[in-house]
């Protein structure tokens, strides 16, 4: 996917999410790329995104019709991935290889000079890579699948609440406590830790994003 398309995806996204575009409003191609001030291609990239996603229904060569994704659906795939992330830790502390546990350490001390810098781009990729590493040490590629397929899904809801995952100084004594436990061999201790830093995750999301729908109804009232 192209930087152009992915940007437009995003912003579609962030407007679908906070309710400035609500279920039911059709995404038409001509009229996006007169938007964006595209060519047709790179708005059909980003309608398929926010196809596979489940933000949008793909009308055949019309664009798309934004979906209703209500608090109750996103709130089962958030608890889902919040419990198959634990489960991963779980498993990860019991089959890691040794060169795993160590890139673990080192993603933990990249993101502390992410974090001491306030690099917050560098900070959230690294991130993304210390929960993917994880799941990846789970050795399980059934597992790892339907993670990142539910990451992929939520990727848009998590982008929308940025505050969320800024705060350094929360987020990263939740991840030496991980870390912690799965370099102890400790794979209970890790399943706990992981379960509580993604439920605060999963709580902060819901209620930004119930707080964003509220301000975005208040505003056609």
């Amino acid at each position: 996917m192209t930087t152009i398309a992915s940007h437009i995806s995003q912003r579609l996204a962030d407007e679908i999410i906070s309710g400035a575009l609500p279920p039911g409003t059709k995404l038409e191609e001509p009229a996006l790329a007169e938007r964006f001030e595209v060519s047709r291609t790179p708005v059909r990239e980003a309608l398929r995104l926010l196809d596979a996603r489940g933000l949008i229904e793909l009308v055949p060569r019309r664009g798309g019709v934004v979906v209703n994704t209500s608090p109750e659906q996103l709130s089962d795939m958030l608890e889902a991935l919040c419990e198959l992330e634990s489960l991963c830790c779980r498993i990860a502390t019991q089959r890691m290889s040794a060169m795993q546990r160590r890139q673990l350490e080192l993603l933990h001390e990249e993101a502390i000079a992410a974090a001491e810098k306030h690099d917050a781009d560098a900070y959230l990729e690294l991130n993304h890579r210390f929960h993917q590493l994880i799941c990846q040490g789970t050795q399980n590629a059934t597992l790892v699948a339907a993670v990142e397929s539910l990451r992929d899904r939520l990727a848009p809801f998590r982008a929308a609440q940025s505050g969320v995952e800024r705060r350094f100084e929360t987020s990263h004594r939740e991840h030496l406590k991980i870390v912690e436990a799965v370099l102890g061999g400790q794979p209970e201790q890790a399943y706990l830790a992981m379960r509580s830093h993604t439920t605060r995750l999963t709580i902060h999301v819901m209620e930004l994003i119930q707080a964003q729908r509220a301000n975005a109804l208040a505003k056609v009232d």
